[in-house]
């Protein structure tokens, strides 16, 4: 599992924090997210109200989507897929997002929710999606 971590974090009286924190076995804590959540008014020209920093999934599990993706679109070798590479600018269809999401799951032995699979569109959140399921399935 990636690691992250910090040695402070400063909010203003308007900033509320909440950190979802996983307690393992051994006393230690892993931060999974920090979301920061300010109030209405207080920064007019943002559009969000939410702001979500993950942890990044393994290189290794990043290098294996890329792998399935490239076996599952039938791109050549030679082809460079980065985290940031799309489904659809790869000329995945619908289907090819299901097929590659079989062979996700195949590969890794974890169960994608249909609901959860629409939401991938890049290789980075196939990753972070296996990531988190890979741990939920371990713990």
């Amino acid at each position: 599992m990636a690691t992250c971590s910090a040695t402070s974090v400063n909010f203003g009286a308007s900033l509320k924090p909440c950190f979802n924190n996983n307690r393992k076995t051994d006393g230690t804590s892993a931060l999974n997210m920090v979301r920061v959540v300010w109030t209405k008014n207080v920064y007019p020209s943002l559009r969000t109200s939410r702001f979500n920093v993950c942890c990044a999934a393994k290189p290794e599990t990043v290098q294996k989507v890329c792998e399935i993706v490239k076996k599952q679109l039938a791109l050549s070798d030679e082809t460079e897929l980065t985290p940031e590479s799309k489904f659809a600018a790869l000329g995945a269809d619908s289907l090819d997002t299901v097929e590659i999401v079989m062979g996700l799951e195949e590969e890794f032995d974890i169960s994608v929710e249909e609901e959860s699979s629409q939401n991938i569109t890049t290789v980075q959140e196939a990753a972070d999606l296996i990531e988190k399921l890979v741990q939920k399935k371990e713990g």
